[in-house]
């Protein structure tokens, strides 16, 4: 069997299968089924910086409120212990997973400002993380606020976060930006040891009857991965950045796909809540059996493979698929035809 070995952000790994940060991360037994099937690293779900804020906030306002209310309870303060609010059960999820899997376990901080994140990197650091996962959701909102200045607070999170800790940061990028090339250099100058394409941009519907906003979540399809796979494609070749693909991957020849394309991993999510966190063994089965038919020693050896570096011109390449998938779509058209 072809050896699925890989490395990623500088630690080795068993498998290039990676659980992503989803709700099934916070389930330390349906990790444990992750791992033993073949998963070769696990992100943990996200640490979210608006929620952060909303608890230690709400907690203040229950004590300033009864402080308010009852003169003898005034100078009071309750001991740091009373509320379970900031990080800390978020690091006592952290350890136990550490104590659970024998493989990486990366922390996940989702957050949009410099701040207090630097306080939480480096608490996850000590709590035993083997790397950071820094989840750049952003969806510009403003018509004052330009892309660049939207980019450049997002490397001053960055850099921020590498300052601070010596653990390796891996970067969880969305698809909006004019340049994710340029973009992704710009991490790595600014410290970052990979990147993951793409976070998927959570759409809520419109609930008709209700005339009120749908947000049920609606889990990725195949579809989504061609995306990923062109961005890989592209930065395979520009980048000594560990690769990362999300989104779309729900079969053994999807993974073999976005390694061609460039990944050292691929980062599991809908395919696991689907099927199970035991489904791992059948993808790493067809990843290993397609490496085998394809003569391929190892995974390693097929990463890269069908990126851009063979084309001469990569924006003629570019702009010649996108005319000549039209034409093929012009080719079987076939309900314009004359009888």
């Amino acid at each position: 069997m072809s050896d699925l070995s890989t490395t990623w952000l500088g630690l080795p790994l068993r498998s290039p299968l990676v659980v992503a940060a989803s709700p099934l991360s916070r389930d330390p037994d349906a990790i444990a089924q992750a791992v033993a099937a073949g998963a070769g690293a696990v992100v943990m779900h996200s640490l979210f910086e608006e929620q952060l804020i909303h608890e230690q906030m709400s907690a203040h306002r229950f004590i300033d409120s009864r402080i308010d209310m009852d003169a003898e309870t005034q100078g009071i303060r309750p001991g740091a212990g009373a509320f379970s609010v900031d990080a800390e059960p978020y690091l006592r999820e952290l350890k136990e997973l550490k104590h659970r899997v024998d493989v990486p376990v990366l922390a996940s901080l989702n957050g949009t400002t410099p701040g207090g994140w630097t306080r939480y990197a480096k608490r996850l650091e000590d709590a035993g993380a083997d790397a950071l996962e820094l989840n750049l959701y952003e969806v510009a909102t403003s018509p004052d606020e330009s892309g660049a200045a939207v980019e450049q607070r997002q490397l001053e999170v960055v850099r921020s976060i590498v300052a601070a800790v010596k653990l390796p940061v891996n970067v969880k990028l969305t698809s909006f930006y004019a340049s994710v090339p340029a973009f992704v250099r710009s991490l790595e100058q600014a410290g970052a040891r990979g990147v993951v394409v793409f976070n998927r941009f959570y759409q809520p519907d419109i609930a008709l009857e209700t005339l009120d906003v749908d947000r049920r979540l609606v889990p990725s399809t195949p579809a989504e991965l061609p995306l990923r796979l062109h961005a890989l494609a592209l930065l395979s070749p520009t980048t000594k950045l560990s690769l990362g693909c999300t989104g779309g991957v729900h079969s053994g020849l999807d993974v073999a796909k976005a390694i061609l394309s460039g990944a050292h991993v691929v980062q599991l999510a809908s395919v696991l809540l689907e099927h199970g966190p035991g489904h791992v063994a059948a993808l790493r089965d067809e990843l290993a059996g397609w490496l085998d038919a394809k003569g391929y020693k190892s995974s390693a050896q097929a990463r890269g493979v069908l990126d851009v570096s063979s084309a001469p011109d990569a924006h003629a390449w570019e702009r010649l698929n996108y005319t000549r998938m039209l034409n093929a779509w012009r080719a079987r058209d076939g309900w314009r035809k004359e009888p």
